[in-house]
């Protein structure tokens, strides 16, 4: 098996301890296909979470969206994997001196996939779609800037047909970064006027952006097919490939099951697959690549709700922490493709890791034990479980299905040691609409979640009291100005400061509890060449082609 990292300087620095190259051994010899239609590849996704009405990438918060529809929707900036950034749809931009206006020049030869031109008009109408309350957005709003109460997001103003202008109300620093994702991209304004309400379902003619591949067959929970847009002529500077895509075919498999994705790989039937659960890596033979990147952001994070129930309380948070042996799971569990987490900011995000909390809580299930007396939990039950003026200490665990392998293994892992404490913890796994129901109304205990992001502001959605992912409920005025402060600012350093503080602030509140620092983890064939990889793992098809396999 060929193995190989994708990192840049910066990530190599702030991610010093990991190993993003997966380095396997004893790899299991696999049939792949001699033959492969060159005009069409085929990649086995995980995207178990589309069909449930997010595939508009200003709606949905998911990373699967961001995946798929990445393809037809491109951005004002390209982000290169050196952090800095280029440009794509605009070609210049300008920010005032106060912070408060972003000015971009546009090119003026993009069409959209229904012939309507992009123009400044185009991204006024975007942006404004965005934070239309019927859009009902959550990630592209707050990277946007935009919130019901508190946002500091103004508006956008047409300067002249090719030159628009974004305004906030303070300084916003991220917005560069946000304005190079997929969720902030375009779609076609005759779209957005005839096809708004059916944007989450997606689909042909209505998922029509600018991009170098147009969506031309969905069927939920099966295939998304993408084929080339032959009038493509706007990569981003610097891009070695121009022109219309080298491959004319991209169809997306959903495979839910990481073992199916895998099997999908190896038998040929697909070319690539992505989500690669850990203990398959070994499964995939020498003919393969496998690409595994330390993702920066969020890591894999438990998240106790101290709103509802028994997390109220610190010191039940807090023991919570203390009886999980974290440690020997995690390296049991992803066999060395991961690494634990020791904080709630991935060590791959720049200008914001604090490396002193490595090494700074340990597995003590007798301090665990001591806490929860001190809390009163004294007495137990029948069944073992601690109890206190006859409520039984339980903790209602949210998430919604499909539960990867490696979470689940975790997830029995937390529920084991916490039954040595008497802790019961009750998993509770649901349709993603149910969850959300569940979710919002903030109606459980503990849920989990990772969230890539290559800025660091990736904590304020999940920590400051107005964030769509607060999902501790977390409502701490001192955390709600080192947030505003930090994306006020656009000095690395005095952001770097500002972020190790709330780091510190999570390790002694325990809202959060980082448990693994996600990779991701793609493997493809040989037949695919120049293929390249964004700052999240994220596999890029413009720039490459597919051969004949001998």
């Amino acid at each position: 098996m060929r193995s190989r990292a994708h990192s840049t300087s910066w990530l190599r620095a702030a991610a010093a301890i990991i190993a993003t190259v997966a380095v396997v051994t004893g790899c299991s010899a696999t049939a792949q296909n001699t033959t492969t239609d060159s005009s069409t590849l085929t990649y086995a996704i995980n995207g178990g979470t589309l069909s449930g009405g997010k595939m508009d990438i200003h709606s949905s918060a998911f990373q699967a969206t961001a995946l798929v529809m990445r393809n037809s929707f491109d951005s004002l900036v390209y982000q290169k994997t050196d952090g800095s950034f280029v440009p794509w749809l605009a070609t210049s931009w300008q920010i005032s001196d106060d912070g408060l206006q972003y000015t971009f020049t546009l090119r003026n030869d993009v069409t959209f996939h229904d012939g309507e031109p992009f123009n400044a008009e185009a991204v006024k109408v975007n942006f404004e779609h965005v934070v239309a309350p019927e859009t009902a957005s959550a990630d592209a709003a707050s990277l946007i800037g935009y919130a019901e109460t508190g946002g500091f997001y103004a508006g956008t103003t047409v300067v002249d047909e090719y030159t628009v202008r974004v305004d906030f109300s303070q300084p916003y620093a991220p917005f560069l970064q946000a304005v190079s994702t997929a969720k902030l991209g375009f779609y076609s304004p005759a779209t957005l006027r005839e096809n708004a309400a059916q944007l989450p379902a997606g689909g042909p003619g209505i998922s029509v952006g600018t991009g170098p591949y147009v969506l031309s067959d969905y069927t939920p929970d099966q295939s998304i097919v993408f084929t080339a847009n032959q009038n493509y002529n706007w990569a981003p500077e610097g891009s070695t490939h121009q022109g219309a895509p080298a491959i004319d075919t991209l169809e997306f498999r959903i495979l839910p099951e990481s073992s199916v994705r895998t099997g999908a790989l190896t038998s040929g039937e697909a070319q690539i697959a992505s989500d690669i659960a850990p203990n398959t890596v070994g499964q995939i033979g020498d003919e393969f690549t496998i690409e595994n990147v330390t993702m920066p952001g969020l890591p894999y994070t438990l998240f106790l709700n101290e709103a509802h129930g028994v997390f109220a309380d610190q010191n039940v948070r807090q023991a919570f922490a203390l009886g999980i042996d974290i440690g020997p799971a995690v390296e049991s569990i992803y066999q060395g493709q991961a690494a634990r987490a020791w904080s709630i900011l991935s060590p791959a995000t720049p200008n914001s890791y604090d490396p002193s909390l490595e090494d700074s809580w340990q597995y003590d299930p007798d301090q665990a034990n001591a806490l929860l007396d001190a809390s009163g939990w004294t007495e137990r039950d029948a069944d073992g479980y601690r109890t206190k003026d006859g409520a039984r200490l339980s903790a209602r665990w949210l998430a919604y299905n499909p539960v990867s392998d490696a979470n689940a293994s975790l997830g029995d892992v937390v529920q084991s040691d916490l039954r040595e404490l008497g802790f019961e913890i009750v998993r509770d796994n649901l349709e993603v609409a149910q969850y959300y129901e569940d979710f919002n109304a903030r109606d459980y205990d503990l849920s989990d979640w990772s969230f890539p992001s290559v800025d660091a502001d990736v904590l304020r959605a999940h920590l400051h009291s107005g964030g769509y992912k607060n999902g501790s409920s977390t409502a701490d005025p001192i955390v709600d100005s080192l947030l505003d402060d930090a994306i006020a600012t656009s000095d690395p350093a005095e952001r770097e400061v500002l972020y190790q503080q709330l780091q510190q602030w999570n390790a002694t509140h325990v809202a959060m509890i980082p448990i693994t620092v996600p990779s991701a983890i793609t493997a493809y064939s040989s037949a695919i060449k120049n293929l390249s990889f964004d700052l999240y793992g994220q596999p890029l098809f413009y720039g490459a082609s597919l051969t004949t396999a001998p």
